[in-house]
């Protein structure tokens, strides 16, 4: 949301050039960020060049089918102190960006759709009967937030995570990336940690970038199986004899798995009455709940889990081959419940949409929105994630550059730039020009069909 984080109550600032004013400048903080440090962030460490060659997708060559206006209708969107919220910025080439985040420092950038003409030349158009302004292409994103998982965590709740919630987040990314590229066929999928509390996906293939509203609509349903409320004990209905393929793969290959092996255990899911009766609760049987209830009662301790011991009463009595398949499936649903992946599904429905920038430093954390791997994302570990401070120190402290060497190479940011670069961004160019070559090619042969005719 605009000005996310933003502090309250921070008193205004003038200053005078003064000794005591400029102290005073000198400890400017955004929220929980050093503006300072932010500005050597951007000068020095933020990979300006690589956004840049991403949000171009092969469009920045000297190649005869590249579209040279294509960058410059991209939105950037920057959040500034005291809420300033910048909206329909667009530059030029690399150098008019890299200058504009440097001189605002923003301490929130956010990515917009490709519109059909320069965003900040809008106004410019809004007078013609047609609607000329208007998105043409945008990566297809998806945002989960470890705060909608409140219901069934007990370890922490709304921006707070810990090493016990966090795999919330990494079954989530398991799911959707294995879904998007083996049901949909996409390839180039970044996965980013939001700074704080949630992961952003972005699909950023070609056929992916020009789906429009209704076909991100229906990719977006794909996913969804939450039916219910906050006011009703069923949050999933798992309809028909059978499951759709799709989730019979995700509960067998991840979340059955996660639900029985961590989740159960470590957040004490049947420990106490409380929590057990919120699993009873979704149990549309009374007799079965009742004769559960009776068999809890009894809390005599146990060498063994007793969530363990309670989950497997629990599906004996529901998966016996007497019961009808709607008390059988109960057990799945239980378990799609408390671990299926939770969209914001307005993100992924509609193009115009904003999305926080990777490598950004969120305000309240000074953790740096760095790329997760999906292949190893069971061995990120949020806490860990580098900081604005962490990683200022670290330039300090680790010498002068080589020749050749960037900055962040000298810091912990190098990991997560390199991954970004090698796994996600040249396979990602080389596709888009190949597709550009393609396309150029097409176009000549139709052109040479037309004049031949």
């Amino acid at each position: 949301m605009a000005g996310e984080g933003a502090e309250n109550g921070r008193d205004d600032m003038i200053i005078d050039g003064s000794g005591a004013d400029q102290q005073r400048q000198n400890n400017l903080i955004f929220d929980g960020v050093n503006v300072n440090y932010l500005k050597l962030y951007y000068g020095k460490l933020f990979p300006h060049a690589d956004v840049f060659k991403w949000m171009s997708y092969g469009n920045d060559g000297k190649h005869p089918g590249c579209d040279h206006s294509y960058f410059g209708r991209r939105e950037f969107s920057f959040t500034l102190d005291n809420d300033i919220y910048l909206r329909f910025q667009s530059f030029s080439g690399l150098s008019e960006m890299e200058n504009s985040i440097r001189e605002k420092c923003p301490f929130k950038i956010d990515i917009g759709p490709v519109y059909s003409v320069d965003p900040a030349r809008r106004h410019a158009y809004a007078q013609g009967s047609d609607n000329v302004f208007t998105p043409v292409e945008r990566e297809l994103i998806f945002d989960i937030d470890m705060s909608d998982y409140d219901d069934v965590r007990y370890c922490c709740s709304g921006a707070d995570v810990c090493l016990d919630c966090w795999p919330l987040m990494t079954v989530a990314i398991k799911v959707l990336d294995s879904a998007l590229r083996d049901d949909f066929g996409f390839n180039h999928i970044l996965w980013v940690y939001s700074g704080r509390r949630g992961v952003h996906c972005w699909v950023c293939d070609g056929k992916a970038r020009r789906l429009n509203n209704e076909q991100r609509a229906a990719i977006a349903d794909y996913f969804r199986v939450y039916k219910g409320n906050e006011n009703s004990h069923k949050m999933v209905s798992l309809l028909g004899q059978a499951l759709h393929p799709f989730l019979v793969r995700a509960h067998n290959e991840v979340l059955k798995i996660f639900f029985e092996e961590k989740l159960l255990s470590t957040q004490n899911l049947l420990l106490d009455e409380d929590r057990y009766e919120k699993i009873l609760g979704m149990i549309p049987d009374e007799s079965i709940t009742s004769e559960l209830r009776g068999k809890w009662a009894d809390n005599r301790r146990s060498k063994e889990d007793i969530n363990v011991v309670r989950w497997q009463q629990l599906k004996h009595m529901l998966q016996s081959g007497k019961q009808k398949l709607h008390l059988r499936r109960c057990v799945e649903e239980i378990v799609f419940s408390f671990t299926y992946p939770r969209l914001d599904m307005e993100v992924s429905r509609h193009m115009n949409h904003l999305l926080k920038a990777p490598f950004c430093v969120h305000p309240k954390t000074g953790r740096v929105c760095i790329p997760i791997d999906p292949n190893c994302c069971e061995d990120f570990d949020p806490t860990a994630v580098p900081t604005l401070s962490k990683i200022l120190e670290e330039l300090n402290t680790e010498g002068s550059r080589k020749e050749g060497d960037n900055e962040w190479d000298r810091t912990s940011l190098g990991d997560s730039v390199r991954y970004f670069r090698s796994s996600f961004l040249q396979p990602l160019l080389k596709s888009c020009k190949e597709e550009i070559e393609s396309s150029y090619s097409a176009k000549l042969q139709e052109s040479k069909n037309s004049l031949n005719w």
